[in-house]
């Protein structure tokens, strides 16, 4: 299988690095190939606007829609974008490795998401959903949360973690077609021991392993 890991902390040493470090090397021992666009090294730009584009629909009014059809047709976008509509083209399972900030992605992951997640690229003219362009694809969100579990259940301050995620499960991933899995959560990595971490990473080594077969999110 074709692994692509989108990664987003900007500390290589948080528990968000080491747990996109033993993913690739547990997938890459069984046999998988792994890619790993880390944003923060990469030094991702996260604005989209024409930048995202060597051609031009309409040089006095930018209608962003217009501009990705267009650069969608005559592979009109720049080199470091082309490159990850690439990776995204190529892979069969997308994880995303992030800490929630904000109820939501950090700015430089939504950033990746407005601009690679392009029309005529990830969906557009009706395929969206189950007919979406990436459908057959499989993607799960691995997301270190600085509440416990309590605080992100039916009773908790925050509401359940399926009702925080369900943004980017839903109206991003399903969106373009990915079949989305159950997500790997980490509650409270600050407050962990040695022992607990340890077994955080690698509860998290055999899940990617699983993703083949893991359950979808309901």
């Amino acid at each position: 299988m074709r692994y692509l890991i989108v990664h987003a902390h900007h500390e290589a040493q948080s528990l968000n690095g080491v747990l996109t470090r033993a993913a690739v090397r547990a997938l890459r021992e069984a046999g998988h190939e792994v890619q790993v666009s880390d944003l923060y090294a990469m030094d991702f730009d996260p604005v989209s606007d024409r930048r995202n584009f060597v051609t031009r629909a309409n040089a006095q009014v930018l209608r962003q829609h217009d501009e990705e059809e267009l650069a969608s047709r005559v592979n009109g976008y720049v080199p470091d974008l082309q490159s990850e509509m690439d990776k995204l083209a190529w892979c069969d399972i997308l994880l995303f490795q992030f800490p929630l900030w904000w109820f939501g992605l950090p700015a430089i992951l939504k950033g990746w998401v407005d601009r690679v997640f392009a029309v005529g690229r990830a969906y557009g003219g009706g395929r969206w959903f189950e007919n979406g362009v990436l459908r057959g694809k499989r993607a799960m969100l691995s997301v270190t949360v600085g509440g416990s579990a309590a605080m992100f259940s039916d009773e908790g301050i925050n509401g359940p973690i399926e009702q925080v995620l369900f943004p980017i499960q839903h109206g991003i991933l399903g969106f373009v077609g990915f079949d989305v899995m159950e997500p790997f959560v980490v509650y409270r990595p600050k407050s962990m021991d040695d022992i607990q971490r340890a077994a955080c990473v690698a509860a998290y080594q055999q899940r990617v392993l699983d993703l083949a077969g893991a359950p979808l999110r309901v």
